[in-house]
């Protein structure tokens, strides 16, 4: 039997830690205890779980409420954490935005226990590994989520959009590193497809590329076993099929190669804030649809490092970024028309508010104001939420 406090679960300690990126020992020192302290307390199979005054201090250390490290076993999905740049992350930072993922998906749980998200759209190609995937038929894949999704053949405009409309869930978080850009990942517990991306550069074709690359692991590789993320050649060659999706679901072959008018740094440019994708993913689709040799694509990267692009292109810093909306439009529903107080939230979600708004992509700030937001039209007192009347779901309004 566990002593200790009732409902702690190690589970959540763990989580909770490598969410704020801190090791055993970091999170010991914090509290005064000792490194072998937190180990058995993160250890399911120990009967030892923290005091209550124990437990106080490392939720103050964690910045977590206490009720975040007590209740139910976080959901681990059977489906693998795809990481945008898994290669040149630690794995400190990847178990950090793993960790905010799962907060991620919790935080979504929450809201749709009474609310009706977009339902999920988003087709599998039923292959098992990715050593079964051609190039072309990756080109044929993303040609066929356009025509799914109904958005032509031309240039994406809300990217971010587009995927929410499809079930995908998407936040936006500080990273703290340019080492990670974004991780996806299929959750079995409602059977939906999130995207986690890193708001560390924000550059709004850098986001685009990352979360169609995101996209394309969700589209192309829901199967694939742990075992060939494992390996760095099967990695490898599993980031590179991502990326051509991308490049091909951003820039479809027909429509962009017709517009390619003279394949120049300067006619690229001239396409960027139309295609909202770099003038590097530019010439790397041009490359991949044989509308420029090898030899003259080495020298258009000469002249993109002669440039200074490498670093940052023109018209980086004038394209608006893309926002999530589905979680945040969520909150508020709950909060404007579903007769939630603030605090309820809070309390449902199990999170700092700062952490929520961050997940949530609301404004810093909203959920530790007092006051909720007065609309101009008001519920039916029939319609609120009490305490002694069961509440009922808030659907989302038809776009």
């Amino acid at each position: 039997m566990r002593t200790g406090t009732p409902g702690f679960r190690p589970s959540r300690l763990r989580l909770a830690r490598e969410a704020r990126g801190l090791t055993q020992v970091a999170l010991a020192e914090l509290v005064g205890r000792s490194s072998q302290s937190v180990s058995r307390w993160e250890n399911d199979d120990h009967e030892q779980s923290p005091e209550p005054d124990a437990l106080q201090a490392l939720a103050a250390a964690l910045n977590v409420p206490v009720s975040g490290l007590l209740g139910m076993e976080p959901h681990q999905s059977p489906h693998p954490f795809f990481f945008r740049s898994m290669s040149a992350a630690t794995k400190t930072l990847r178990s950090r935005m793993s960790a905010k993922m799962l907060w991620q998906q919790e935080v979504s749980g929450v809201l749709q226990d009474h609310l009706d998200f977009p339902a999920v759209n988003v087709p599998q190609l039923g292959v098992t590994s990715h050593r079964q995937l051609s190039d072309q038929r990756i080109e044929e894949a993303a040609g066929e989520l356009r025509a799914l999704w109904g958005v032509g053949s031309g240039p994406i405009g809300d990217l971010l959009l587009v995927l929410e409309n499809a079930g995908i869930i998407v936040s936006v978080v500080a990273a703290a590193t340019d080492k990670l850009d974004g991780l996806s990942n299929w959750n079995s517990k409602d059977n939906r497809p999130y995207i986690l991306l890193a708001a560390d550069i924000p550059v709004t074709v850098r986001q685009r590329l990352d979360a169609a690359h995101e996209l394309g692991h969700l589209v192309l590789h829901r199967h694939v076993k742990m075992t060939e993320l494992n390996s760095p050649a099967d990695f490898k060659e599993i980031e590179r099929q991502a990326f051509l999706f991308a490049s091909a679901f951003l820039m479809p072959a027909e429509t962009f190669s017709s517009e390619v008018w003279s394949p120049s740094l300067a006619s690229f440019l001239s396409l960027k804030e139309r295609w909202r994708v770099s003038v590097g993913a530019m010439v790397m689709r041009a490359r991949t649809l044989d509308l420029i040799s090898p030899e003259y694509a080495s020298r258009l990267w000469k002249h993109i490092s002669a440039k200074g692009w490498r670093k940052g292109e023109p018209l980086d810093d004038k394209l608006p970024l893309e926002r999530p909306r589905v979680l945040s439009r969520g909150v508020t529903m709950l909060v404007e028309d579903g007769g939630f107080a603030k605090a309820d939230v809070i309390e449902l979600m199990r999170l700092r508010e700062r952490d929520i708004e961050e997940l949530c992509g609301l404004q810093k700030g909203y959920l530790s104001s007092t006051s909720n937001v007065v609309g101009l039209v008001a519920m039916k007192p029939e319609a609120r939420r009490t305490h002694d009347v069961p509440s009922t779901v808030v659907p989302f309004r038809r776009r």
